[in-house]
């Protein structure tokens, strides 16, 4: 039997519904490794959803495992390794001459893709921007637009542009 729980994750936290084995005995701020749109992630516990003990086989986001020791220090390494990115992504937004602030770099769990975040809303510049990446020999990037409510969701009907793929962000995989 499934259960249905919340779950924080990503730099910029966003939280969905992902689903676990029964056996998964997980509590509030336990660390899990989940499947999320964009990748292997690491994530946080928040809350298990009222009545989810049967799920309907929709949701296919899915807690992979609690988190280990091992998977809590490549984190770490690779929040480090990210910060250090930061400063690179900054100067190639400058030098692409996009109107687009750099807010934070972030690999996933399995090092599959580099999200970066960006002020503003979905534009030219964001579309730019994960074309350029991919150009320059960066083809797992995700370009993540961030507003003053969060992230900047991609409209499911629209097609083509800046979000193509999934998970929302402008990705070039």
């Amino acid at each position: 039997m499934q259960t249905t729980w919340l779950v924080r994750y990503g730099a910029i936290p966003e939280v969905a519904k992902f689903v676990a084995e029964e056996a998964h005995a997980l509590q509030r701020g336990a660390h899990v490794v989940v499947q999320s749109p964009r990748g292997l992630d690491l994530g946080t516990v928040l809350q298990v959803v009222p009545g989810s003990s049967q799920t309907d086989g929709e949701n296919e986001l899915r807690i992979e495992r609690a988190a280990t020791p091992d998977d809590l220090a490549t984190f770490e390494s690779l929040r480090d390794d990210g910060q250090a990115l930061f400063a690179e992504w900054w100067s190639r937004l400058r030098d692409w001459k996009l109107e687009l602030e750099l807010v934070d770099v972030e690999w996933t769990l399995d090092r599959e893709k580099l999200v970066l975040y960006v002020l503003g809303g979905r534009s030219a510049d964001t579309t730019k921007l994960a074309l350029f990446a991919a150009t320059a020999g960066h083809a797992a990037i995700v370009v993540q637009p961030v507003g003053k409510e969060g992230l900047v969701p991609m409209p499911q009907s629209q097609g083509g542009g800046c979000g193509c793929g999934d998970g929302g962000g402008c990705s070039t995989h």
